[in-house]
């Protein structure tokens, strides 16, 4: 810079006039001028710039000076001495006697140098390039501990820890896997100190978006090293990294086209195995934790309508599954992908949900796409346990949206399965989707299956989506079935079948699932659903309950039904009770059919559920069988009928009992709701004890209405046994509020079919006719068949109902009665007439009798004719006596008596007797 300065010394301070004029002399003086003074402030700065370098060099000088005494001398010393003790042994061994290893070089997959051969840790490995493994931490002297594992390249697997001192150390730890490789192998201890941990694995990488490009897995965890030979942990597992996620579908940009599915998600690493432990003095470490599965990709959308076709959405992909582990450290499976979109066609199904790792819940399903008609949610996920931890399935996903159709069904819920103490729940079904045009359908609840000493409980069926005010709700999902195949006393239950949607017009509710034990635990089926509401329309049909089965000495119940749906034109019927079904010595009951719902003010009522059967099916086997109960008729303008019992039977040696039957809704404005027949029971081993008695269910009575409703029948009862059969009484009729009154019901016939039998028969009674304004006639006795030794005897007639403005009811015959063996036989008697305002009613015509055997036959006797009730009513007349015969010669035959005449009002007929029965 000062030669530069002065260079131009001269001609910058001495500048020539450019003429001889005054002003070109003036403008060259002043030029000049600037130029002295830059030459003189240019001076100023270079001898500035001269001392400023001169005090810094002084300050450098003087720091370096302070720093060089405070060196101290042992330092130094210590340096000396410790190059002098290393450079034998690092010059015949290649490493130092005390000191660390030195660390392999990154990218290289060097492995580190060993540490000090008396004390010093070892170098850690160096990290690998694509495809190279880590290097290998360096092993430690006889003190210290070895070096970490270098991490992998792409592809490869992290370096292995290294070992731990020969005396006391623990080993290092493993290498971080690269993408697809696994992590390293803690390093082992020698004879004190821990294991080291394996290395981690590497998550795996996502498929892109728009590609449908499954993921990648996620790489493996390593395993913990060995604890020392004395002393000492073992090492812990290496983590397994999380699946990667897949790849959202390819839209369709052609017209109809449907869209691309999803991607798959990957499965999660798997866990590290845990290193060995001391056998003296230490445990075995831990597995590492599982990776979780990726996430499924979403469906493409379909393509938009070009006059041709509706393009449909693309399938969401599938959740990865979890790594394996050990429980609790396990991972979760991926949840399924979303369904595609479609603008113009159907939405995409989702995907499935991952399988997860022991002991946690199922992923859930993916959501089913948008679309004109909506798409199918996903199954869920499957879980597993084999601990004390419970298993629960994974949630079905939801439907998707239908813009302008049906909503999609719900997904399938995840299925749970249990090998230890742990309980295994059935995923819940997804709900259906939303729709303009009728909501969708709930999904199927997942299934539970033990095979150790947990319970066993099926999903949930999922509930049926609101159709709105222009669309049918769905229907319920059914419930999972839950099966337990073990030895222990665990239980077996069915899922609950879905709630039907709302709509114009209810969907129905899903049916209850099975439940299945072949151990001594208890065996229930699932309750069925109840039926949606009708808004313009009628109630859905509520849900059927769950069949249950049982091996073992559990009992076994059938499920409970659901109930209809309420609706604007009438209620939807109930659901039958599920059967039960025993196969080993427990009992078996079927479930109860539920109440009919009402009607309301405009529609019919809704019909009670059939109860349900039950069957025991081992010969050896002394349980009982019962049939369900049936439920009761719903109310509305025309009564709902009511359920039948379920009926019982039996191949084994206990008793068999059929179900009651539910009574007739009540009507507002028409006829009453029938009474349900009773259920049947029959006993089929000719074994079966003298104690063990088959006994028909009880008919039910009719509802009231303008019309009153029909009795229903009672339950037939057969044994091929060597007990009783007794036949189920009948129902009464309804009353008649402004009409006739209901007919009462016909007696359960009673059959003993073995010749060898000791006990009776006994025919069920029947029922009573309903009052009203002309009395309703009674039903006939059952009928009573003896093959056997003991009594037959007919059922009693019912009685007539009374009229209040007209004639009252006809009574009832009496019941037949027959018998084969020893045993005598006996005609039910004939019912009374029921009073009347006009004319009473007449009696009931008494049982005949017959004797095929040895024994005596009595027939029934005729009922009393019913009162006339008001002045100049006629009495009715006395029904005749019923017949009798036999086939032996020394057996006698007694005719029935004629039934004796009502009572006249003042004024009125008098009635006649029945004629007496012939011998």
């Amino acid at each position: 810079m000062s030669e530069a300065n002065a260079a131009v010394v001269a001609p910058t301070t001495g500048m020539a006039a450019a003429a001889q004029d005054e002003v070109s002399a003036a403008i060259a003086a002043l030029f000049s001028d600037y130029g002295q003074q830059y030459q003189a402030l240019s001076a100023k700065a270079a001898s500035f710039h001269s001392e400023f370098v001169q005090a810094l060099t002084g300050a450098g000088n003087a720091y370096a000076q302070a720093e060089a005494a405070n060196v101290s001398p042992l330092q130094t010393l210590q340096q000396d001495v410790l190059g002098a003790i290393n450079s034998p042994t690092q010059l015949l061994l290649g490493r130092p006697l005390i000191g660390n290893g030195a660390a392999g070089a990154a990218g290289t997959g060097a492995n580190g140098g060993a540490g000090g051969l008396l004390w010093g840790n070892g170098g850690a490995g160096g990290s690998g390039a694509a495809g190279q493994n880590g290097g290998a931490g360096g092993a430690a002297g006889l003190l210290g501990t070895g070096g970490v594992g270098g991490a992998g390249g792409l592809g490869a697997n992290g370096g292995t820890g290294g070992t731990g001192g020969m005396l006391w150390g623990a080993g290092g730890a493993g290498g971080i896997s690269g993408a697809g490789g696994t992590g390293g192998t803690g390093g082992n201890a020698v004879l004190f100190g821990n294991g080291g941990a394996g290395g981690a694995g590497l998550a795996g990488v996502s498929g892109g978006a728009g590609t449908g490009v499954s993921g990648t897995g996620g790489s493996n965890g390593g395993t913990g090293g060995n604890a020392g030979m004395l002393f000492g942990n073992g090492g812990a597992g290496g983590a397994g990294g999380q699946g990667g996620a897949g790849g959202s579908g390819i839209d369709a940009t052609v017209a109809g086209a449907t869209g691309g599915d999803g991607g798959n998600g990957a499965s999660g690493g798997n866990a590290g195995a845990g290193g060995q432990g001391s056998a003296l003095f230490g445990h075995a470490g831990a597995t590492g934790t599982a990776g979780a599965g990726g996430q499924g990709g979403q469906g493409g959308m379909g393509g938009v309508d070009g006059g041709t076709g509706a393009g449909t959405g693309g399938n969401g992909g599938n959740g990865g599954a979890a790594g394996t582990g050990a429980a609790p450290l396990v991972g979760a499976g991926g949840q399924g992908g979303t369904g595609g979109t479609s603008t113009i066609g159907q939405g995409g199904t989702g995907g499935n949900g991952g399988v997860s790792g022991d002991g946690l819940t199922g992923a859930q399903g993916g959501t089913g796409g948008e679309g004109l008609t909506g798409g199918q949610g996903g199954t869920g996920g499957v879980a597993v346990s084999t601990t004390n931890a419970n298993a629960v399935g994974g949630v079905g996903g939801t439907g998707g949206v239908g813009d302008t159709g049906a909503g999609g069904a719900g997904g399938t819920g995840g299925d749970a399965f249990g090998s230890g103490s742990g309980n295994a729940t059935g995923g819940v079904g997804g709900a259906g989707g939303a729709g303009t045009n009728g909501g969708g359908a709930g999904g199927v609840g997942g299934d539970a299956f033990s095979s150790g000493t947990g319970n066993a409980t099926g999903g949930a069926g999922g509930a049926g989506t609101s159709g709105g005010s222009t669309g049918a709700g769905g229907a319920g999902g059914t419930g999972g079935a839950g099966v337990v195949d073990g030895t222990a006393t665990a239980t077996a239950l069915g899922g609950h079948g879905g709630v039907g949607g709302d709509g114009t017009t209810g969907g129905a509710g899903g049916a209850g699932g099975t439940g299945n034990n072949t151990a001594d635990g208890t065996a229930t089926g699932g309750v069925g659903g109840q039926g949606g509401v009708g808004s313009s329309g009628a109630g859905g049909h509520g849900g059927d309950g769950g069949a249950a089965t049982g091996l073992g000495a559990g009992s076994v119940t059938g499920g409970n039904s659901g109930a209809g749906g309420a609706g604007a034109t009438g209620a939807g019927d109930s659901g039958t009770g599920g059967a039960a079904t025993s196969q080993g010595t427990g009992n078996a009951t079927g479930g109860v059919g539920a109440d009919g719902t009402s009607g309301g003010s405009t529609g019919t009522g809704g019909a009670g559920g059939t109860g349900g059967a039950a069957s025991i099916q081992n010969t050896t086997s002394s349980a009982t069988a019962t049939g369900g109960h049936g439920g009761a008729g719903g109310s509305g303008t025309t009564g709902g009928t009511g359920g039948d019992g379920g009926a019982a039977g039996t191949l084994g040696a206990g008793n068999a009992t059929g179900g009651a039957a539910g009574v007739g809704g009540t009507s507002s404005a028409d006829t009453g709701g029938g009474g349900g027949t009773g259920g049947a029971a029959t006993i089929s081993n000719p074994a079966s004890p003298a104690t063990a008695t088959a006994t028909g269910g009880a008919g039910a009575a009719g509802g009231a209405g303008t019309t009153g409703g029909t009795g229903g029948d009672g339950g037939a009862a057969t044994t091929a046994g060597l007990g009783a059969a007794t036949g189920g009484a009948a129902g009464n009729g309804g009353t008649g509020t402004a009409g006739i009154g209901g007919g009462g019901g016909t007696g359960g016939i009673a059959q003993v079919t073995n010749l060898n039998a000791l006990g009776n028969a006994a025919g069920g009674q029947g029922g009573s006719g309903g009052n009203g304004l002309v009395g309703g006639d009674a039903g006939t006795g059952g009928e009573a068949d003896n093959a056997g030794a003991g009594l037959a005897t007919g059922g009693l007639g019912g009685n007539g109902g009374a009229g209040s403005a007209g004639n009252g009811g006809t009574g009832g015959g009496g019941g037949l009665a027959q018998t084969a063996g020893a045993g005598n036989a006996q005609g039910g008697f004939g019912g009374n007439g029921g009073g009347g305002t006009g004319t009473g009613g007449t009696g009931g015509t008494g049982g005949n009798a017959g004797a095929f055997g040895s024994g005596n036959a009595t027939a029934g006797n005729g009922g009393t004719g019913g009162n006339g009730t008001t002045a100049g009513a006629n009495a009715g007349d006395g029904g005749p006596g019923g017949n009798a015969f036999v086939t032996s010669g020394t057996a006698t035959a007694a005719g029935g008596q004629g039934g004796q005449p009502g009572t006249a009002g003042a004024g009125g007929n008098a009635g006649n007797a029945g004629n007496n029965g012939t011998p």
